[in-house]
């Protein structure tokens, strides 16, 4: 691998890090389990390992953004998990600084010549 492709996916991985909290929270709008989560992100464009989401969950849920509930009338028990109301207030801001991340970097970026 070049130096410029390790620097690339370096950055690349911390730059899917930083994003993977909104995405995650933005489709738990209604109940899900992990595995179709993974499926769900990965079907728009947002490929996730479960060993990356799964940890992920368990610390949005520690911190109160998400609640969760076994269903255990399957043949194989899953934990679903959705936004609490902590959560989706969280989500709207987290939205709001995105957007206006994505503007300013936006004009910084077409900028780039300008000085």
């Amino acid at each position: 691998m070049s130096e410029v492709n390790e620097h690339l996916e370096k950055l690349m991985q911390e730059l899917r890090r930083g994003t993977l909290t909104i995405a995650v929270l933005s489709q738990l709008n209604e109940p899900q389990y992990g595995y179709s989560l993974v499926t769900m992100l990965d079907d728009i464009g947002v490929p996730v390992e479960p060993g990356t989401l799964y940890p992920l969950l368990r610390r949005l849920e520690k911190q109160g953004l998400l609640d969760s509930k076994w269903d255990t009338n399957e043949s194989r028990p899953r934990k679903y998990y959705l936004l609490s109301e902590t959560g989706n207030e969280v989500y709207q801001l987290l939205v709001k600084e995105w957007n206006e991340i994505a503007e300013s970097l936006e004009k910084v970026i077409n900028n780039k010549g300008a000085n």
